[in-house]
């Protein structure tokens, strides 16, 4: 089992930055892999950024050079910063967590709202 709490999100004016933060109840070592994913209102949750347990990481093209996701093992947390916010950005976002044990379980954090808006 994995909790996850997000917090960070918030609103924001276009051209913005925010950082969100998902700490996780163990150690990322023990995860394989980590992610953001975002839902906005009418549509489906999608992804947003991963982060493997090597440190490789993907985003979304909508995000690419907008976007960052690192994690700080230390403190079992992963972090998305996020600039230049528009307002199609405007989602909730959650943590996810995926650990592969013979199978794979996907964990799930509460989600953080970030508003972009003027």
């Amino acid at each position: 089992q994995v909790q996850l709490v997000e917090s960070g999100g918030g609103l924001v004016q276009p051209g913005g930055s925010l950082r969100l933060s998902c700490a996780a109840s163990r150690s990322l070592y023990t995860i394989n892999a980590m992610g953001w994913y975002r839902q906005a209102p009418g549509k489906q949750r999608e992804l947003v950024a991963t982060i493997a347990g090597g440190g490789s990481t993907t985003y979304a093209d909508s995000v690419k050079g907008r976007f960052t996701i690192s994690t700080d093992n230390a403190k079992n947390t992963v972090y998305l910063r996020m600039n230049n916010l528009k307002p199609e950005d405007t989602a909730v976002y959650y943590c996810n967590a995926r650990v592969l044990v013979a199978r794979i379980s996907d964990y799930w954090g509460q989600g953080t709202q970030v508003t972009v808006s003027s």
